[in-house]
């Protein structure tokens, strides 16, 4: 849901993007950071948050960290 905000804001195209991993940190809402892959080789980490269900609001991409690869830990950021 977030990969046109992340293709605007990095100023890429995807033609892959798959979600690998996970994680979740509840703030007024759920951060989530995750592991993208969106070449053969090359991945990207996002920050993702989600607010709660009575705002009625999408996820938004809150930051994002490129030039990762698929074994960087996904750490919070």
């Amino acid at each position: 849901q977030v990969k046109s905000q992340f293709e605007s804001r990095a100023n890429m195209n995807c033609d892959v993007f798959t979600a690998i991993v996970y994680k979740t940190q509840v703030v007024a809402g759920t951060m989530y950071f995750i592991k993208v892959q969106v070449s053969d080789v090359e991945y990207v980490h996002l920050k993702v948050f989600q607010s709660l269900p009575y705002e009625n609001q999408g996820p938004s991409l809150a930051d994002f960290q490129t030039g990762k690869t698929r074994d960087d830990p996904l750490t919070y950021f």
